[in-house]
């Protein structure tokens, strides 16, 4: 029998029983997270969702239809007598600028805008006050690089047009946005009739939609090589920014389709390139409706230096009236109207310019 020397019996069991505590803290360094899957009784509770707004958005367009004015501005008047925007934030934290958010809609009429909000319950967040409360939707959990971000997108835009008919433009934004303009800028560009035809009533989206990058192939085949087909092909896989402001035509496209989300929904076998909520609206919408798109997006968001697939994140020390005039500008004709991504600690920095320079436009 080979016995163990009593000098190395205690490191040994010393580093036996430390592995486990080892594992727990270097593991998650070293292997990549396990991703969330979307569960059949998530998926039927989120198509039941999907079914009661779809069945109520053509009620309320056959209704619309029947009493149907013949010019584009009475169209309008009769379609949606008060337009609104509705705000769809997506977090999994507090909303650290919605004080600054509180201005933007300060002195606004509750009929032109509603809010909701998707935040994580697996993360514990403070409860959301003034205009914010109350305002949280029934929310699943989210993982970035999961189509779970897809669904809580979904999600929002079908409770929203669920919730109100009136709800014309649907604005998804983090909690590390900011707005650029006041409320007031933001509804008037996206309601101004001057950019409708008599016999055209139909005003675009905003998404970002680019079918250019130098990673696109490696992004079509994250969930595996040629995994997409034949629902989708390489020449019809798109990316962008994956918030958006929809019209309501595109909301419903969305809530209603089923064929991309089969692919879309499966998991991803390389998590570098793997960004779902980034390719599945821009492709879905690109093969459904590309001339009512603009291809732009209206939140401005810095890559220059970004860190393992996150932006450029703004600090205190780079806050000046300069930079907000810098970020509303775009390479399209108008302006961005958000921005991110930004500190927690820059809303003091933030409120002290917000009505001599954010909301004076």
């Amino acid at each position: 029998m080979i016995s163990t020397p009593k000098s190395t019996l205690f490191p040994t069991l010393t580093l036996l029983l430390s592995l486990p505590i080892l594992c727990f803290y270097i593991a998650p360094r070293i292997l990549p997270p396990r991703q969330i899957t979307i569960t059949l009784p998530d998926e039927l509770d989120d198509l039941s969702l999907f079914h009661k707004a779809i069945a109520m958005d053509s009620s309320n367009f056959s209704h619309r239809h029947h009493h149907r004015l013949p010019s584009a501005k009475s169209h309008l008047s009769t379609a949606i007598r008060r337009p609104k925007i509705a705000f769809l934030f997506l977090t999994n934290s507090q909303l650290h600028f919605s004080p600054l958010w509180e201005l933007f809609f300060s002195n606004v009429s509750h009929k032109q805008y509603n809010i909701y909000i998707h935040a994580d319950p697996f993360v514990k967040i403070p409860p959301f006050q003034g205009i914010f409360k109350s305002r949280v939707i029934p929310s699943k959990r989210t993982q970035r690089s999961s189509p779970t971000l897809i669904s809580a997108a979904r999600r929002l835009l079908a409770t929203a047009m669920l919730d109100d008919p009136s709800n014309a433009y649907f604005a998804l934004i983090s909690q590390h946005c900011i707005p650029l303009h006041s409320f007031s800028y933001f509804y008037n560009f996206l309601f101004d009739l001057g950019r409708l035809s008599v016999t055209d009533f139909e005003f675009s989206s905003y998404i970002e939609i680019l079918d250019n990058e130098p990673t696109l192939w490696d992004r079509y085949n994250a969930r595996g090589e040629n995994v997409m087909l034949p629902e989708v092909g390489f020449e019809e896989f798109r990316v962008g920014s994956q918030f958006f402001v929809l019209t309501r035509k595109h909301a419903l496209k969305v809530i209603k389709d089923r064929k991309l989300w089969r692919k879309f929904k499966l998991p991803c076998l390389n998590l570098d390139s793997c960004y779902p909520e980034e390719h599945y609206f821009p492709t879905l919408l690109s093969m459904q409706d590309p001339n009512k798109c603009t291809q732009f997006t209206l939140t401005n968001v810095n890559w220059t230096g970004s860190v393992n697939g996150h932006p450029h994140t703004y600090h205190p020390s780079e806050l000046s009236p300069q930079l907000i005039y810098n970020l509303r500008e775009s390479n399209s004709s108008y302006s961005h109207m958000f921005a991110r991504k930004f500190s927690p600690d820059c809303l003091n920095p933030l409120m002290e310019i917000a009505e001599s320079v954010i909301f004076k436009d």
